[in-house]
């Protein structure tokens, strides 16, 4: 049995609403920040709770205009995550800024903890992520921002929809950024993001930096470049939307056959708050990982790492010494992810289950 991590394969009647979605478009001819782009804006800043949603070209586009509206840039530290897409350290290194990167919990999220002796007087603002869909503790980190005079820019770029006891991703902060791509839970057919903030005039300025700094279209006012969502995008976001809840059903159905079927042989990423967890990857911690990703090729399951190296550890970066982070070290040597999408059977299920137990002989 073929097991794949993901499938991108589009089938009726899925399909049929796309191509229906994308002529409507077309008829109108409104290509870029269409009535489609409106109506995902608001759909996307009714989820997060917040009054603003910006439409951009992808997460990372999202994650940098947050940067520069905010105007964080040269002379400035950013704390986030050591573990992370390295998108999250190279939009503040675009930014102008420097980032500065902590530890994780074993939850893979930001550790509250090790924030405060990071901070320095040039640091400005807090870029937590909410890795894997699982929310970070957000009310401990924005506490600590409050105490120092920082912002706090969440990353929400795997967590959209995501929520916890305190609330939901987004809505936290000054100014949160979501991915869209083909890979993400609510997903486009390319590239795709948002920006969402209650701040009416943060809104106004990231609206002005995704139009090539320009307003009304016209006049630009600082120099920055094109980062528009398009219309044909958000018009298929909008037809997943539909479903999205739907989908993450489905994912945390499977998230809880794995829980059950593994539980004596992993240790599982979502321990302790499950509910919220949108599932954009299925995180467990085993012993013998890298045997195990073998053995499971070998019966045709298809496994991920999650962003090795650490992003501080990236080229890039590495020249500069960072670390070391013991306890994101000690888990991305145990984690591997399983496969989650919503299109796997139980049998499929059962099956990557049954290859785990197989191999430690359970």
């Amino acid at each position: 049995m073929k097991v794949p991590y993901l499938d991108l394969r589009v089938f009726e009647p899925l399909k049929s609403e796309l191509l229906e979605a994308v002529a409507t478009v077309f008829d109108h001819g409104r290509i870029l920040l269409g009535p489609e782009v409106d109506t995902f804006e608001a759909a996307v800043a009714d989820k997060a709770g917040v009054a603003h949603g910006i439409g951009v070209d992808s997460g990372s586009s999202a994650l940098l205009l947050a940067l520069r509206g905010l105007g964080i840039g040269p002379g400035d530290e950013v704390i986030t995550t050591c573990l992370s897409w390295i998108a999250t350290a190279n939009a503040i290194t675009m930014a102008g800024a420097t980032p500065v990167f902590v530890d994780v919990r074993d939850d893979l999220n930001m550790d509250p903890a090790a924030i405060a002796p990071a901070v320095t007087e040039r640091t400005k603002a807090i870029i937590p992520v909410h890795f894997c869909g699982k929310m970070c503790d957000m009310k401990a980190i924005c506490k600590i921002a409050e105490e120092h005079g920082l912002t706090v820019i969440e990353d929400c770029a795997q967590a959209f929809g995501g929520h916890n006891a305190d609330g939901r991703a987004g809505s936290f902060s000054k100014v949160a950024c979501f991915s869209m791509n083909c890979m993400k839970v609510l997903h486009s057919y390319g590239e795709a993001g948002c920006i969402a903030t209650d701040d009416d005039a943060l809104a106004d300025r990231l609206r002005m930096l995704r139009y090539a700094g320009t307003i009304g279209r016209q006049d630009c006012q600082v120099p920055s470049m094109n980062h528009r969502l398009d219309t044909v995008q958000a018009a298929m976001l909008l037809v997943n939307l539909k479903r999205y809840d739907e989908i993450v059903s489905r994912r945390r159905a499977i998230a809880a056959m794995y829980n059950e079927l593994l539980s004596d042989v992993a240790a599982f990423q979502d321990a302790g708050d499950k509910d919220g967890h949108i599932y954009y990857t299925f995180s467990i911690y085993v012993d013998r990982r890298d045997e195990l990703m073998a053995f499971l090729t070998e019966k045709e399951i298809e496994t991920k790492l999650n962003h090795a190296p650490l992003m501080p550890y990236h080229a890039a970066y590495k020249a500069r010494n960072l670390g070391p982070f013991p306890n994101a070290e000690r888990l991305q040597k145990r984690a591997i992810c399983l496969p989650v999408h919503e299109k796997l059977s139980d049998e499929q299920v059962r099956y990557v289950a049954d290859c785990i137990n197989q191999f430690y002989g359970s």
